[in-house]
């Protein structure tokens, strides 16, 4: 059966209809007119990929309930100078249900579609705001913003927000480990810059210390018999701190000497690789032992210019290393002995010497040197003068085992001590003889 369209209008619901509001918005106009709500605001976007947080100002106009939103710019962000993120317009906070799939990339929304729109009580500092899909956090608003709000609402105490982030401590660099090439002042500059460069130097103290070198006489401390004669001659250069080490060739001594050790900054034993300790002059004395790369060297004398430096430096020297100094000088200053190598009764170390052979002869006397000694040393001494130099005195004392660490054996070798580095033999023999 036919339908018949009178029936079928008849079926359809009633049509409602929406009374027209009686705001008066002309009156809304010329109450408000350049009235302006003013907020400061963030939006945070940390959480996301290569995602920041950036600040706007949110413009409330009062005149007909429209938002503007407003980016900040700042000197040399590298962004764009775009001036509004949103233009002027009324915002929805609240959308029907048919809303949802309204196509509002080609149509604007209309009344029909928003249940709710925002007005400026939802606009409050503290909290956040979410416009468009974007959340924003409102911390600030001007002043005349927070009297509207306290004559309005009655909101008198509206806060501000730190929301300043402290940058976080600054990351302490670490050096790689160091690989035992070059200087470690050297290798550290590969990862400072791209491109390295050589560490500054401190040029007054190179130009102070120009052409001013510390020579030593050293010898080796090692368990090879080979190895005990052997003297080098240890340089230190004061402008670079540097040392370098010479080993002066002996004949027939089945050793080439020459360079041991070029110009080199030594590092201390058991100082830290990244912060390593370097040697001074203050490390270099008379007794004192040297480690250079595993080998160790014993400092035998100084030459007469590292006294003069020791002597004008005072303040930076230990007082065992003047002690040492001082010992040295005096030995020098001692008189020297008469021609019949016999000492008068007159000189006060005379009975110092007597009784001290007297004592060393007591507790010595099953060593096994005798006569024997004497003819060693008088082979070295061809002038017969009764002196001989200190390394062949050493050396005779090493092959005849003659305890010379003992404490009055040393005691003994500093009374026969005299200038020019020589030793009198004659009474030190008289110690181990009948």
């Amino acid at each position: 059966m036919a339908l018949d369209p009178y029936t079928e209008l008849r079926k359809k619901p009633v049509r409602n209809y929406i009374t027209p509001s009686d705001f008066d918005q002309l009156k809304q106009f010329l109450t408000f007119d350049k009235q302006v709500l003013r907020f400061y605001a963030i939006w945070d976007d940390t959480d996301s990929m290569f995602g920041e947080c950036r600040t706007y100002i949110i413009h409330y106009y009062l005149m007909d309930d429209t938002v503007e939103i407003r980016e900040v710019h700042e000197r040399n962000d590298g962004r764009d100078p775009f001036p509004l993120l949103v233009n002027r317009q009324r915002m929805p906070k609240v959308l029907a249900e048919t809303a949802k799939n309204f196509p509002r990339c080609v149509l604007e929304i209309s009344d029909q579609e928003v249940l709710e729109w925002y007005t400026a009580k939802d606009f409050i500092v503290g909290k956040p705001l979410t416009i468009l899909g974007r959340t924003f956090f409102i911390y600030d608003c001007d002043p005349f913003t927070r009297q509207y709000y306290k004559e309005k609402f009655g909101i008198s105490d509206l806060p501000h927000v730190n929301v300043s982030k402290q940058e976080p401590p600054p990351v302490k660099q670490e050096l790689p480990p160091y690989n035992g090439y070059g200087f470690v002042e050297d290798s550290a500059q590969n990862c400072f810059v791209l491109i390295p460069k050589a560490p500054k130097k401190d040029v007054i103290k190179m130009l102070m210390n120009d052409n001013k070198v510390l020579r030593y006489l050293a010898a080796l401390e090692s368990p090879i018999p080979e190895d005990k004669d052997r003297r080098f001659i240890l340089s230190y250069f004061l402008a670079t701190d540097m040392i370098s080490i010479f080993e002066p060739p002996v004949r027939n001594s089945g050793i080439i000497g020459g360079k041991y050790l070029g110009r080199t900054k030594v590092v201390k034993p058991n100082s830290l690789v990244d912060n390593p300790i370097y040697y001074g002059p203050a490390d270099f004395y008379i007794g004192a032992v040297i480690e250079v790369f595993g080998h160790r060297f014993v400092i035998l004398d100084t030459d007469e210019y590292v006294l003069k430096y020791m002597e004008s430096n005072a303040a930076q020297y230990s007082p065992e290393a003047l002690s040492s100094i001082q010992n040295r000088v005096r030995k020098q200053e001692a008189p020297a002995p008469k021609a019949d190598n016999i000492q008068t009764e007159e000189d006060p170390s005379v009975k110092e010497m007597e009784a001290l052979i007297d004592q060393i002869q007591k507790q010595l006397k099953d060593h096994s040197c005798k006569d024997n000694i004497r003819e060693a040393f008088q082979i070295y001494d061809k002038e017969a003068s009764g002196y001989v130099d200190r390394e062949k005195f050493f050396k005779i004392c090493q092959s005849f085992n003659v305890p010379i660490d003992d404490s009055l054996v040393k005691e003994l070798i500093r009374l026969c001590s005299h200038g020019e580095g020589k030793i009198d033999y004659y009474n030190f023999v008289r110690a181990f003889s009948n």
